[in-house]
């Protein structure tokens, strides 16, 4: 059942589509005039769970502070940078915002020369390229539906085969990012937002997230930006309790594993200002 659907219980997200996309993004569906800002990324940006995600909040700050912009919320969970980049309407619904906002996402969820990806649902595996099955000749890959269940695989059979498979990644990352902020003109507030700085060296572990991104990649696309801005998040904000969260009983593990109110925030405090002086 997709997390679009209304269940009992559950928290309604009105979702809606803008001008073509066939993506099904957080709702109620807003009136799109300029000038506004757009909210691009994954499950955090997207607010699972959470009544208020970091988007609403910041718009209601900076009407508060007599800079009103309707912030459009466009996160998707599991999304990756091919569900932006495949997607023509809501990549024009981007360069018309006055500013994006782009969560820094994982690499693991985008086609690359070793496996394709779901164009919109950027976590389902669909394929093995030739060279990833030359490099793994013992995988069946017909038996994967999710990136990270292959990869996970793939990291339990051979650690060295496993870092050329990020090696990649983190290449086919780095060029698909400038890309992306090359076509919104640079006007993006690149945010890092997890419960630990951007690593200095590879990490070829599947988790923490976001995945195998590392501080030289994001320092790779700062000439290309408006702002990056890093946040550390608490452990306290990052799971585990739910107090606050509004889900169905079967949702209540998924619940535990996301971000939670007090981090949508925090993120929502720190992201104000900038914001703010990017917009004046």
């Amino acid at each position: 059942m997709s997390y679009a659907e209304s269940v009992e219980g559950a928290l309604e997200y009105f979702p809606c589509r803008y001008g073509r996309s066939r993506t099904l993004f957080r709702g109620p569906k807003r009136e799109v005039q300029a000038p506004y800002v757009a909210f691009l990324g994954g499950a955090e940006t997207f607010g699972r769970f959470v009544s208020e995600p970091f988007a609403a909040q910041v718009e209601a700050a900076l009407a508060e502070g007599g800079l009103p912009h309707p912030c459009v919320n466009l996160g998707a969970v599991n999304a990756g940078i091919d569900l932006y980049l495949g997607d023509p309407a809501v990549m024009a619904l981007a360069d018309q915002a006055e500013i994006s906002v782009l969560q820094v996402m994982g690499a693991q969820n985008m086609s690359n020369r070793f496996y394709g990806v779901h164009p919109r649902r950027n976590d389902r595996f669909l394929h093995a390229s030739d060279r990833l099955q030359q490099l793994y000749p013992e995988v069946d890959f017909t038996e994967f539906h999710f990136t990270l269940h292959m990869l996970g695989r793939l990291r339990e059979i051979s650690q060295e085969r496993f870092a050329e498979v990020t090696a990649e990644l983190r290449l086919a990352w780095v060029a698909r990012m400038k890309h992306l902020l090359t076509l919104l003109g640079g006007r993006v507030l690149l945010l890092w937002a997890a419960g630990h700085p951007p690593p200095d060296t590879h990490v070829d572990r599947l988790a923490p997230a976001p995945l195998f991104i590392e501080r030289g990649m994001i320092e790779a696309l700062r000439p290309r930006a408006s702002a990056v801005l890093e946040l550390t998040l608490p452990e306290e904000v990052l799971a585990g309790e739910t107090e606050g969260m509004i889900f169905a009983d079967f949702e209540a593990a998924a619940a535990a594993e996301a971000l939670r109110p007090l981090g949508h925030a925090q993120i929502a405090k720190e992201l104000t200002p900038v914001l703010d002086r990017l917009l004046r």
